[in-house]
Order: structure tokens, then C-alpha cells, then sequence
């Protein structure tokens, strides 16, 4: 009799798994995807899913993807897509790891701890690696990887969204929400765009709402102006390097004179110090001699910038990004993710320097996506956390200052907790806030505030005026 049960047992599960292959969809659906435990996780109650989407058959091109639902009603909320840049950066090792994903990793990458103040407390995450070559995404084209850039990303992006939503058919009516991070400045607004685009054809358009970007790359010379500019007002270089700078450089290509480069590398060899570039109070990761150790993202060029590299510094924590190069390197990590299925001939690295050395096309300036996505009445945010040096908060004031548009609530001081979180100023159809102390990744340094800002973005409110 025992032994009839367990057969009995069995054929149901057999029945149960073969109904939902039959009721899922592209590339065998959700439920091959679902993630039952990552190693060394803490026990939650919302459910996680991965994997990987074609989103080009003939080069074999497939992106990979990390749902986090939100903890809470997961129908009930929005779904937000979250980009890295580099260009050629992961999600999964920042935007998952150490900023706005539900876990966090431990010093010694045996594990994950909880992260509090994870934005998928409001919303479900959907932590997206692009394009093609970087993290655990890939090509099967090895060309794609000398060949890549804006174009492709956003393209590419816009395949993955529309496959993804048949794979997860109850996201398809969901609002949508397009964020981002450092070259994802341009990576989301040219996502938005695209998806604009389909939707004009579209028997169901996506239900795009809004894009929120973060110390975003968004307009060449102005970047680059706003960038010096930010090195002399904070001390970094000298009044004699910084009028140099202003008299020689062009700032509107990437590549600028030999006069100008090496002035570049005069600030940051000389005057510059052993700093983090990125939050230039933090102190850097530092190796038992007392020397810089490097990490993969630190020693890569942001295309607005001239073609030399930052000085190469370990990052926060000051040194996670080396412990998510331990983590989603472990074979039963990635088989608990559907990773490296194909068996990717390198290590999952943070960034791809392949990729970022060789991209190959890059808009000028997403100005004009910006006017485009007002017009079309897309919610537009941007944030600056106000220490980072790269894409620092000048660069972006000076870009947003030739959209010209009308103030609709002067500058004011935004709170958390009773204390001034940053300041803010909200347009005619965008707005703009600084994160007071945040470095580059601003949920990383500010995760209190920054949850307090993706709220107030979701809610389409200004930020808080009073003391709470």
C-alpha cells in the first residue's frame, strides 16, 4: 500500500510538471526559470526567477535576466527593468548585488544577507545583463563582441522586453519602468524610445510610464565640462591644471588632442591622490601593503570621456565587486541560477573591458530623448549622488540646463528620517535630485534615501519638503 501512494505521489508530479511546461510559454517558460535557492540564501517569502532570452537566432545572442518580485502583493505592483553601463557592465554584480536587489553578499562570498531597504519592497525588479557579452549574457558571434554599442543595446533590449512579456504574460497591462545607472543613462532613455516606437504597431503596447536614471552619461561636452569643473570645485586639481584644462580641451569628442590627454593624466597621476573616483570621501579598497588593488570596472573609460583610463581602483565596501566575482563564479550558484548553460569559454567578470574598448557607436547626447519622452508624457527622473567624481552632479546640471524647461517648484532640501536627503527642483515634465554623501552607486552608499526617491519616482510625487 505505502509503495502504491509513493507511485501515486509520483504521477501527479510528473502530471502537475508536464501541465506547466504546457501552459508556459517562449523558450519553455517561467517555471524553468523559477529559482527554488540561491547558495547561502536566507529564507524569503517572495519568488525569484532567471534565466536566459534569444533575442537574435542567427547570431545566437541571449540576454540574461533576474526577477525579484516584489515581497508584498507582486501583482498588485509595477514591474521596474534596472540597467547597468559601464558600457559593458553586470547588473547582477551592482544593481542586484550591492544596491537596490534584496540581497546582498558577505565578505567571504559563502553567502547572501538581507538587504532592508531593497526596492523590491514596492516593486518587482527585473535586473536585466546587456547587451550580448556581458555577465552571463552571450553571443555565439565572437564578431558581436568587437562590434557593439548604443544601436544594438537598445534594439536588442527592446527583443528581450517583448519576449520576456510572453514568457511572463501577467506583466504584459503591468505599468512599466525603465532605471539605470552611469551609461545606462543612455541604455534606458534609447530603451524607452524603442519601446515607443513598437507600441506605435503594437496590438497591445507595452504600458511604459516612466524612466528614472542615476549620475547618467547624458551629453558629451557638457559631461565633460561639468566633470572638470567638478574636480576644480572640489579641490581635486589645481586652479593652473583646471584653466588648462578649460583653454585646451574640446570637450565634444572623444578623442581629444595629445595636449589635452596628457593634462588628463597629469590630474589624475599628480594631483589627483590614492582616491576612489567614484566616491571621492570613501576610501579605496587597499591591498595588506597599502597599494590600490584593481577591479574590473575602475580601470574602464566612459565613452563621453577621453580615451584613457581612470586610475584603476577598487570599489565599495569599499571592495564588493570582488566578492560578487567569487560568487556568481561558483558552479552551484550559477546552476541555481540557470547560468552558463552553454558553457560561456571565460569567468563572469563585473564588466567586459572586450566590450567597452570596442564600442563602436554612441549617441552624442540623449537631449533630444529627453524632449522626445516629455513630449510623449513619459515621467523623466534624474538623480546625482553628489560625491562621485565620474559623472559628477555638475556635468548633469549642466546638460539638463539646455532642455530649457520651465521650473515648476524651485530648488528646495528633500528629508529621510529628519535629515536633508539632497535637494531637488521639479520641471515641467522632469525632475531633477541630488542624494546628499552618495557616491557613483548611489543605493549603495544612501539606501535609505535612495528607496525614499524610487518611491517618491513611483508614486510621481515631488520628494518630501518636511522634516520625516
Amino acid at each position: 500500500m505505502e509503495q502504491r501512494k509513493k507511485i501515486f505521489v509520483h504521477v501527479l508530479m510528473f502530471l502537475f510538471m508536464v501541465l506547466l511546461r504546457k501552459t508556459s510559454n517562449v523558450e519553455g517558460g517561467e517555471e524553468e526559470d523559477r529559482i527554488f535557492e540561491l547558495p547561502g540564501q536566507p529564507k524569503v517569502l517572495f519568488d525569484q526567477f532567471s534565466g536566459y532570452v534569444t533575442v537574435n537566432h542567427v547570431a545566437g545572442r541571449a540576454l540574461f535576466y533576474w526577477l525579484t518580485e516584489a515581497q508584498q502583493n507582486p501583482l498588485n505592483k509595477p514591474l521596474v527593468i534596472w540597467l547597468n553601463g559601464g558600457p559593458g557592465c553586470s547588473s547582477v554584480a551592482y544593481g542586484a548585488s550591492e544596491e537596490i536587489g534584496p540581497f546582498r553578499l558577505n565578505k567571504t562570498a559563502s553567502g547572501l544577507y538581507i538587504n532592508k531597504f531593497s526596492w523590491n519592497t514596492v516593486a518587482n525588479l527585473l535586473f536585466l545583463e546587456a547587451p550580448a557579452g556581458v555577465g552571463f549574457s552571450y553571443t555565439n558571434r565572437s564578431s558581436d563582441l568587437l562590434d557593439t554599442g548604443d544601436r544594438r543595446t537598445a534594439k536588442d533590449s527592446l527583443e528581450f522586453v517583448i519576449q520576456w512579456l510572453e514568457r511572463f504574460p501577467r506583466y504584459k497591462n503591468r505599468e512599466l519602468y525603465i532605471t539605470g545607472e552611469s551609461y545606462a543613462g543612455h541604455y534606458v532613455p534609447q530603451l524607452a524610445k524603442e519601446i515607443m516606437t513598437y507600441n506605435i504597431k503594437a496590438k497591445q503596447p507595452i504600458n511604459l510610464k516612466g524612466i528614472m536614471v542615476g549620475n547618467a552619461v547624458t551629453d558629451n561636452y557638457h559631461d565633460n565640462l561639468g566633470t572638470v569643473t567638478y574636480w576644480w570645485s572640489h579641490a581635486m586639481i589645481s586652479d593652473l591644471t583646471y584653466k588648462q584644462l578649460i583653454s585646451t580641451c574640446d570637450f565634444h569628442h572623444q578623442k581629444e588632442s595629445d595636449e589635452c590627454e596628457s593634462l588628463y593624466t597629469y590630474a589624475m597621476d599628480q594631483e589627483f591622490g590614492n582616491i576612489d573616483q567614484y566616491n571621492i570621501y570613501a576610501p579605496p579598497c587597499n591591498k595588506s601593503d597599502g597599494s590600490s588593488s584593481s577591479a574590473s570596472r575602475h580601470s574602464m573609460r566612459l565613452p563621453h570621456l577621453p580615451h584613457l583610463a581612470f586610475r584603476k581602483m577598487a570599489g565599495y565596501d569599499p571592495c564588493t565587486e570582488k566578492y560578487a566575482e567569487v560568487y556568481y563564479n561558483r558552479v552551484d550558484v550559477q546552476k541555481a541560477l540557470h547560468a552558463n548553460t552553454t558553457g560561456i569559454p571565460y569567468k563572469w567578470t563585473a564588466c567586459s573591458e572586450v566590450l567597452n574598448r570596442n564600442w563602436n557607436d554612441t549617441d552624442v547626447s540623449i537631449l533630444p530623448l529627453y524632449r522626445e519622452l516629455i513630449a510623449h508624457g513619459v515621467r523623466v527622473w534624474v538623480f546625482s549622488g553628489d560625491v562621485d567624481s565620474v559623472v559628477p552632479v555638475t556635468a548633469t546640471r549642466f546638460a539638463l540646463a539646455e532642455l530649457h524647461l520651465t521650473t515648476k517648484i524651485p530648488w528646495y532640501p528633500w528629508y529621510v528620517k529628519k535629515q536633508v536627503g539632497g535637494w531637488t527642483e521639479v520641471y515641467e515634465g522632469l525632475t531633477f535630485a541630488t542624494v546628499r554623501g552618495a557616491g557613483h552607486e548611489v543605493p549603495l552608499f544612501k539606501p535609505r534615501a535612495a528607496l525614499q526617491l524610487f518611491k517618491s519616482f513611483l508614486a510621481g510625487k515631488p520628494l518630501p519638503k518636511v522634516l520625516k
